[in-house]
């Protein structure tokens, strides 16, 4: 692509790349300029203007934004996304529905090292979204590009974003009391708040003691998608009654702690094919914590192993929340 200032009288079919004013008018920025324009701009003493003209073999920015859009979501219904309309170079991604977005970060930095002028933006790898809510903008910052170098980029980023849409309709809050007067309303609310957009119902309110046996007894009875526990006294050890419980349940512990904070005395395993997460005392509150990226992520089949959990430290010093007992720095 040629890009730069040219004589009026040359820039008949050319891109104007800087919007001219002039008395009674003007002329934006990305217009092909015509005939008309050349006669309207020369009446407004304009002799110059700046343009760019690709050259052959060069793609122009709308259509070049809609293929690799197009190349990144091949099957928009399957992936759960929508594509908007191209314009001034850009493709906006959007989702149809809640869940999770699923992100190839591989292939997105592959196509972005290709060429400086084809650039893919996306949220965070498995950011939650609400239907309408844009995931992804692809932006060809230049006029044109390269086919050969746009070319590269689709097939680099193939397929490389989708939604996993939400899986599981149902989920029951076992909460433990070392207090009889304490209702678990504030766990109970928060969770609600959570599962609520998500889509998911949650069961009625559930209190036992803090203790293996009446905990491991109401996970039996559980009958929800996804089962979670709220302790009334913090889980500081893998062998401590949540996790114990558990066990003692016929489920098994997959993980305990994790490198979040809020969030370090997360568990999570497994019981009779259901997901099962030990949520840490912080879930009390509706502020972001660790446990919501386990929990989003479970929520949409998507499996969460050890070492996913070990690759969330950097990013999981999050905001500071009040009601805790003890504060970072206190």
């Amino acid at each position: 692509m040629k890009f730069g200032p040219v004589p009026l009288d040359d820039a008949r079919g050319a891109i104007l790349a800087h919007s001219v004013s002039y008395s009674g008018g003007r002329l934006r920025k990305g217009r092909v300029i015509e005939a008309a324009d050349q006669e309207v701009l020369a009446r407004a003493g304009i002799t110059e203007v700046t343009v760019a003209r690709l050259d052959p073999g060069d793609i122009g920015e709308d259509h070049a934004a809609e293929r690799l859009a197009r190349a990144l979501v091949p099957d928009p219904e399957l992936a759960g996304l929508r594509l908007g309309k191209a314009a001034t170079g850009r493709v906006n991604i959007y989702a149809q529905d809640i869940g999770v977005v699923e992100v190839l970060v591989d292939r997105i930095d592959a196509l972005n090292a290709l060429h400086p002028m084809i650039t893919v933006a996306t949220v965070p790898k498995w950011q939650r979204v609400s239907s309408r809510n844009m995931v992804a903008t692809v932006k060809i910052i230049a006029y044109g590009v390269p086919e050969a170098a746009l070319d590269a980029a689709c097939l680099a980023g193939q397929a490389g974003l989708r939604l996993r849409r939400v899986a599981c309709n149902s989920a029951c809050l076992i909460q433990t009391t070392v207090d009889a007067g304490e209702n678990g309303d504030r766990g109970y609310s928060a969770t609600k708040d959570r599962l609520d957009r998500m889509g998911v119902a949650l069961s009625p309110n559930q209190v036992v003691a803090h203790e293996i046996d009446p905990l491991a007894t109401a996970l039996k009875q559980a009958n929800a998608d996804i089962l979670l526990i709220l302790t009334g006294s913090a889980t500081s050890d893998a062998l401590d009654v949540a996790p114990q419980a558990l066990r003692a349940a016929g489920g098994e512990v997959t993980h305990f702690g994790m490198p979040v904070d809020p969030g370090n005395l997360l568990f999570f395993g497994h019981l009779q094919g259901k997901p099962v997460i030990g949520l840490p005392g912080c879930a009390k509150s509706p502020a972001m914590n660790g446990a919501d990226w386990v929990l989003e992520r479970l929520l949409c089949g998507v499996p969460v192993t050890s070492q996913d959990i070990a690759g969330m430290g950097v990013g999981g010093l999050l905001k500071e929340i009040p009601q805790r007992g003890r504060l970072r720095d206190a």
